[in-house]
């Protein structure tokens, strides 16, 4: 038992790297980008916040999991900017290969249950798939709004560039979509994104 333990508490101390993982979105109230554990984070508690607009019923619990897991691989893959379609070339190669190192860490079914989440994500078919897939585009774009456009401006990003990012909303959460839609078309009439 004690062998087993020491396994799952050496992946504890890995994910930890999530820590260290930095992404384009600056968080609120200092002036440094959010890492990768954190929109991890944001996402899971958004989801008994928002689940009541999920276009489906949803399972909270499972939907939670899939946001904690989906950013994992990132430890190793690092973060992909979603608007640089470049950096995005190799993304599932790079993913997948993060994957296998990091899970293989963990022992049945463990391993199992916890790539799969990350599949399922990764897949968006379910429903739980769906919605978290949903509060991964809706977190970043609202602290991007409450920083005034901050890391679209800095990086040059269109109006289109968002409004392609964020249909995949729709799929979890129509309400949702309508709402993010209108608050990206302020931003690019208040100039945080360009024509």
């Amino acid at each position: 038992m004690n062998a087993d333990i020491e396994k799952l508490f050496s992946f504890i101390v890995e994910i930890d790297k999530m820590k260290t993982v930095y992404r384009q979105t600056y968080i609120l109230n200092e002036d440094r980008q959010e890492t990768d554990a954190e929109h991890s984070w944001h996402m899971a508690i958004m989801v008994p916040l928002l689940s009541k607009y999920s276009n489906e019923p949803i399972d909270e619990g499972h939907t939670i999991k899939l946001c904690l897991a989906h950013d994992l691989v990132e430890i190793y893959a690092g973060d992909t900017y979603c608007y640089d379609a470049k950096a995005g070339e190799d993304k599932e190669e790079r993913e997948k290969a993060s994957a296998e190192k990091l899970f293989s860490m963990l022992d049945e079914p463990l391993r199992t249950e916890i790539h799969s989440l990350w599949l399922e994500f990764e897949a968006g078919e379910t429903p739980e798939a769906k919605f978290a897939a949903a509060m991964d585009r809706v977190q970043p774009l609202l602290l991007n709004l409450e920083r005034n456009g901050r890391s679209w401006i800095r990086n040059g990003i269109h109006f289109s560039q968002v409004e392609n990012r964020i249909s995949k909303i729709k799929d979890g959460s129509e309400v949702l979509h309508t709402i993010i839609h209108e608050r990206i078309t302020e931003a690019r009439e208040k100039g945080w994104l360009k024509d």
